[in-house]
This record gives C-alpha cells, sequence and structure tokens, in this order.
C-alpha cells in the first residue's frame, strides 16, 4: 500500500507546487489569515473528510476516519507568512506588499493538502484516523498552536507528526534527533528610570544609560557562569532605546531582549537570573526598573520512542531520499506545545535550493528546492500507512 501511495504522490508532484506558488504569491500574517483559511478550507470541499473550521482563531481540523478501530494520529502544517519585504525575483513572488512567506509555511500547506487528498482516497487500506491540523500563527506569540489545543484539536489523538523544510540542509535528505531538538523562546522589554540632567552637572542626576549600560555587560555572565557548560542558552540584546541629546542625561532607558533555552529548565534558569539582575541593578544605582518578561514558547522535546519509530519506518521503506540524525536547531517553534500533550516528533526535510546561494529562513531572498514538497509528502505518508496499519 506504501508504494500505492507513493506513485500517487509523485503523480500529483506538479499540484503540491502549483498550491505551493499560488499560497506564496498571496502570502497574510499571523492571525490575519482569512483567505489562506479560506483556500484550505475550500480544497477539502466534496472529499470524504470531516472538516471544522476556526479551531481556536483560524484553525482548520481535518478528520480522515477510516471507520475502522484503531489509533489517531496528527499531522501538522502551519500556513502564516512574515511581516517581510520579498527580494526573490521569483515569477511568483509575493503580490502583498512587505509580507513573504520566508520560512516554507507555504510548501508545508501545500504537500499536506495533496497527501490529506491522497490518504482520503486511501483509508479503506488502513485503520483508524488521521487528523490534519492546518494551523495559523506560528510566527507570532502565543501562536496558533496553544489555542487549537485549548480548543480540542488533540481530543482523542495518540501521536502527533510535524515536518519543516529547511533551506539550510540539503535536498534529497530527511532529518531527525529524538529529545530537545528546538529551543524555547522568552522576550524582555527593561524600562529603567532615573533621573534626568545636564551633562555638565551629572552628580544631580542619575544616568539610566550608565545603568542599562552595566546591566546588558552583567547580563552577559548568565550564559557564562550561571549555566552548565553543557547547557545551551542564548540571550541577545536585540534594542537599546537611550537616544537623546548628546549634553542631556535622559532620564530613562528602554532594552529589548530576546532569550533562548534548549531545555525548559535552562530557559527557567535565564529567566530568574534576568529578574535578579533587574532587581540588582535598582539597589546598585538606585534606579526604578520596570521588567516585562514574556515566556513565548516551550523548548521542544522529541519524544525518543516516538521519534525513533519515525526514523526507523522511513529508512526500513527504502525511499528515494536518506534518512539522518541531525543536531538540535536553533529556532525556536510553537509546534512544542502539541509534544507537551502527546508524544510526537518533528523532523526536517532538505530544502537548500540546487542553483545560486542559500539564504536562511526569515530572508528577504528566502527560498527552497520544490523537491521538498515531494519528499514531504512521502515521508509523512509512509509513517502515516505503517502507524495505521494495525500494529505499531
Amino acid at each position: 500500500m506504501n508504494k500505492q501511495l507513493i506513485e500517487t504522490l509523485k503523480a500529483k508532484e506538479d499540484k503540491m507546487i502549483e498550491i505551493r506558488r499560488y499560497l506564496h504569491q498571496h502570502p497574510e500574517l499571523s492571525f490575519q489569515e482569512e483567505k489562506t483559511a479560506q483556500y484550505i478550507a475550500d480544497f477539502y470541499k466534496g472529499k470524504d473528510v470531516k472538516v471544522e473550521t476556526n479551531i481556536g482563531e483560524r484553525g482548520i481540523k481535518v478528520t480522515i476516519d477510516s471507520g475502522k478501530p484503531g489509533k489517531t494520529l496528527a499531522i501538522r502544517a502551519d500556513f502564516d507568512a512574515l511581516p517581510i519585504t520579498e527580494d526573490t525575483g521569483l515569477p511568483f513572488a509575493s503580490v502583498n506588499k512587505g509580507v513573504m512567506h520566508a520560512c516554507g509555511h507555504d510548501a508545508h500547506t501545500a504537500y499536506m493538502l495533496v497527501l490529506a487528498e491522497t490518504l482520503a482516497e486511501m483509508k479503506e487500506v488502513f485503520t483508524g484516523k488521521v487528523v490534519v491540523i492546518h494551523q495559523p500563527a506560528e510566527e507570532v506569540p502565543p501562536g496558533g498552536a496553544k489555542g487549537m489545543i485549548e480548543a480540542g484539536v488533540l481530543d482523542g489523538v495518540d501521536n502527533v507528526l510535524g515536518v519543516h523544510v529547511m533551506s539550510t540542509m540539503p535536498v534529497g535528505k530527511v532529518f531527525y534527533k529524538s529529545g530537545y531538538v528546538q529551543t524555547g523562546r522568552a522576550f524582555f522589554k527593561l524600562k529603567v528610570i532615573g533621573k534626568g540632567g545636564h551633562g555638565s552637572s551629572p552628580h544631580m542626576a542619575n544616568d539610566a544609560i550608565v545603568a542599562g549600560s552595566y546591566f546588558v555587560t552583567a547580563l552577559q555572565t548568565v550564559i557564562s557562569r550561571r549555566l552548565n557548560p553543557f547547557e545551551t542558552g542564548v540571550v541577545t540584546i536585540g534594542s537599546f532605546d537611550g537616544k537623546g541629546q548628546f549634553n542631556v542625561i535622559k532620564d530613562s532607558i528602554e532594552i529589548e531582549g530576546d532569550v533562548r533555552g534548549l531545555t525548559d529548565d535552562t530557559k527557567a534558569t535565564i529567566e530568574r537570573e534576568i529578574k535578579r539582575l533587574s532587581k540588582g541593578l535598582e539597589e546598585m544605582y538606585g534606579v526604578t526598573c520596570e521588567l516585562e518578561y514574556n515566556d513565548d514558547y516551550p523548548a521542544l522535546y522529541n519524544d525518543p520512542e516516538f521519534t525513533n519509530y519515525v526514523a526507523q519506518t522511513l529508512k526500513d521503506a527504502s525511499l528515494d531520499f536518506e534518512v539522518k540524525m541531525c543536531e538540535p536547531q536553533p529556532p525556536s517553534e510553537d509546534f512544542a506545545y502539541y509534544a507537551k500533550e502527546r508524544p510526537s516528533a518533528f523532523i526536517y526535510t532538505g530544502a537548500a535550493p540546487e542553483d545560486g546561494e542559500i539564504y536562511p529562513h526569515h530572508h528577504p531572498k528566502f527560498n527552497i528546492s520544490e523537491k521538498s514538497l515531494l519528499i514531504s509528502a512521502q515521508a509523512v505518508g509512509t509513517v502515516v500507512l505503517d502507524y495505521l496499519k494495525g500494529v505499531k
């Protein structure tokens, strides 16, 4: 039955590419994906599936029921774009100014639609159910996954499988890693309030810039002196707003920063230390600190048993691509919320363009090899059929 799936998907490869290019040309930002959500829902009209819309925000849940008892596997694809002006020169480049599919979610949706259509046509050969999760708003906290979970998208689901196409990984390969595989993320904003004054009389003021500068420097010791050397954590100051006049001591400044940790414990340590430094700054410099700390996404944990099952299934299937283990990935991903609820696996499809320079995700020139669509569909479809054959 897997041979039937593979051959059918190969015959539909052009359809995947056509869908991907349409979606690429018409991107929508997180929590604003009205037309994209409608496009997805319309695709399923007339197909032998159950479609539920507006799950959470604009999420769509599609259930493919074999009519036979068995397990339920959820497969997920996201469909939001980014506030980036495209600079690829592609003939199907974005027509929505300042919005671009610069992360590959157009590819995720395209392969998933065609795979779901094919699985619906083949449901007599498997048992149990497939739940297809079309998720909005992966890019912007709190993310679309959280709302869909709260709305019950995982009710009755045993495991969840997700795939991300990667422009920085070679095409023709699928990668996996069990355990913690992507960092969790947090964002903070610190306002340091001192006392303004004139540059000629600093003793009559309390310089917020000096206090804030110390905070930025001391913050780097959180990683070097508070984390175990074998832990992975990053703190980045992306904004220091202290602009004023050259001879005026500002009374307040604002600092914004990004936090990443490969485990939730690491993230918790960094959060505790940032709050401690903020309080210490008040004592040391006599300033007032207003700290806003937002814990965005948890670290993504791939269940070892399920992830190893996925990898072994793909290796045993002898498909037209390699299956290899990879290192953990630095970016964050709200698929982590599914993984907190059910044993899950998040894997990667190499999608580096064969020609030209390779650009990372979220870059104005980001592009992928469209061969990654068929590979993603084959990989996920192969796992679905094996998982639902009645023996796991």
